[in-house]
């Protein structure tokens, strides 16, 4: 566990941020490359670019407000600001919340989330390095691999008694990463039109894919993050997940039902 990276002078420069800063650079430089390797690179990508990053900051920082008006006793605009948080699901919503609207203002009608998926992924992988050195592992486990917080950390972590009694735990964030950079890994060439897609996917059906496959995975993942449960025994994350999962299952069975109509013979 790492928290403050390193210093510059009196500046410290915390793992967190750090490596989320450098996940979004690998991200845009990714998609960019994407873009121009399809002849799509172009004034309008980079202002859906821009209302991207910008939904994702957003929605990251202040994505949590159900979880502040579920704790808060008195909950008041204030105490949000300064509540606030940092979630990734809320990133990605608000990620596809910006590129939306920026779309729709400069009238931009074509998929753009395949371009974006690959560096998203990897992103998204990078960052949550910075996570593992900073937060709170996971559940305890017997497993070799279970890292364990140093005592003068573990007191920063609220919501963590396995961190000061020193017990191993699962390093939840590096599963994390390890299934988005073999995302990021399987995407590419695809969204390259290296590998070609199968030919009942349409434009736009990549992004989807990954957000399915994500999903499916973030609410495995839960069950040795540790997250306090909300209803049924799942966190909040798992039944945001759930949602998703849901809906894009039918998206894709619609899709698979489409191409075995189109394939019958009249």
């Amino acid at each position: 566990m790492l928290p403050v990276l390193f210093r510059i002078g009196a500046t410290s420069i915390w793992s967190h941020s750090f490596f989320t800063a450098i996940g979004m650079l690998v991200a845009i430089v990714m998609s960019w490359r994407i873009a121009r390797h399809l002849r799509r690179d172009s004034i309008e990508l980079v202002w859906i670019i821009c209302g991207g990053l910008t939904g994702a900051a957003l929605m990251a920082r202040y994505g949590l407000v159900l979880k502040y008006l579920l704790v808060s006793s008195s909950p008041s605009i204030a105490g949000f600001m300064r509540y606030g948080g940092a979630s990734l699901l809320g990133g990605l919503a608000g990620a596809y919340l910006g590129v939306v609207i920026v779309k729709r203002l400069i009238g931009y009608r074509r998929h753009t989330g395949d371009l974006l998926v690959p560096g998203v992924a990897l992103g998204i992988a990078i960052g949550r390095v910075g996570c593992h050195l900073a937060e709170r592992p996971g559940t305890p486990t017997t497993l070799p691999w279970g890292v364990h917080v140093p005592m003068p950390i573990a007191a920063l972590l609220p919501e963590c008694p396995a961190c000061l009694t020193g017990a191993a735990m699962h390093p939840s964030f590096v599963y994390e990463s390890l299934f988005l950079v073999a995302a990021a890994a399987w995407l590419y060439p695809r969204a390259m039109r290296i590998t070609p897609m199968p030919s009942w996917m349409r434009e736009g059906d990549l992004f989807k894919l990954f957000l399915l496959a994500y999903a499916g995975a973030r609410f495995l993942l839960e069950y040795v993050r540790g997250n306090p449960t909300m209803l049924a025994s799942l966190s909040g994350s798992q039944l945001v997940v759930l949602v998703a999962i849901v809906a894009l299952s039918i998206h894709f069975a619609r899709r698979a039902a489409d191409a075995r109509v189109a394939a019958t013979p009249a």
